[in-house]
């Protein structure tokens, strides 16, 4: 049986030796993002996320990593992110808010760190943070109608919020030149007092999630109607920017 780490840090030898073996000489990196970069890699539950970087011929034979990604994912290692430093360079302005959170939370495994000198453009940022937040707006205002008012659907509604909404706030902190802080709970609280939102609402969908406070069915409504109309709120911020 596959034997899951208690911490990514325990498999970075054994990682980097397959994958080296399989790609030899076109590997010019491997980087650990995500929860286990973030310290909130939780045994058992979060995935491990590496960037494989390869060079422009390596990344043609994917196919070389079938059977290193078999051996993995039982170990709870998600399929790596194969990328070159040339799409990377390329990609910064498409792909600004994903490429900020990486840069932000990475520790490099092996080889080249590929990821010291990027440099998110701007605005290319201000406008991918304006059509994430209209566009989660969009799909919270859905899935809030979809709940039919139940309590344990709301609950996981709120709850799915703080990861759907933290790598967007992370973005939008940086925009305001705000120090991003690493826990996600906290995320939501500066993002609240920065844009000048409720701040009482974004703590109480924190406890909720948190399950520090049980609220009643029209409780729950009352508090995702308020935090719905601080997202909307912070779309026409961001709009304006």
């Amino acid at each position: 049986m596959a034997k899951i780490p208690h911490s990514p840090a325990e498999i970075f030898d054994e990682f980097s030796r397959d994958v080296i073996n399989v790609f030899g000489g076109d590997l010019i990196a491997i980087i650990l993002y995500g929860s286990g970069a973030r310290n909130e890699y939780i045994y058992k539950k979060s995935d491990i996320n590496f960037l494989v970087v390869l060079t422009e011929d390596g990344i043609l034979y994917l196919s070389k990593s079938f059977e290193l990604v078999k051996k993995w994912q039982p170990r709870n290692v998600a399929v790596p992110l194969f990328l070159t430093k040339e799409y990377i360079h390329s990609s910064l302005d498409s792909f600004p808010i994903e490429f900020l959170n990486m840069k932000n939370h990475y520790n490099v495994v092996f080889g080249e760190d590929v990821l010291a000198d990027v440099q998110i453009p701007h605005e290319s940022l201000r406008l991918q943070c304006e059509a994430q937040v209209k566009g989660k707006l969009l799909h919270l205002r859905e899935n809030f109608i979809q709940t039919l008012g139940q309590k344990n659907a709301l609950q996981n509604l709120l709850t799915l919020t703080l990861t759907t909404f933290t790598s967007i706030f992370n973005a939008m902190l940086v925009l305001r030149n705000v120090s991003v802080p690493k826990n996600k709970m906290v995320i939501m609280s500066t993002t609240a007092q920065v844009f000048d939102l409720d701040k009482q609402i974004f703590d109480q969908v924190i406890k909720v999630a948190r399950k520090e406070i049980k609220m009643s069915a029209d409780g729950l409504i009352r508090l995702t109607q308020q935090y719905v109309n601080e997202i909307n709120k912070l779309a026409t911020i961001v709009d304006q920017m």
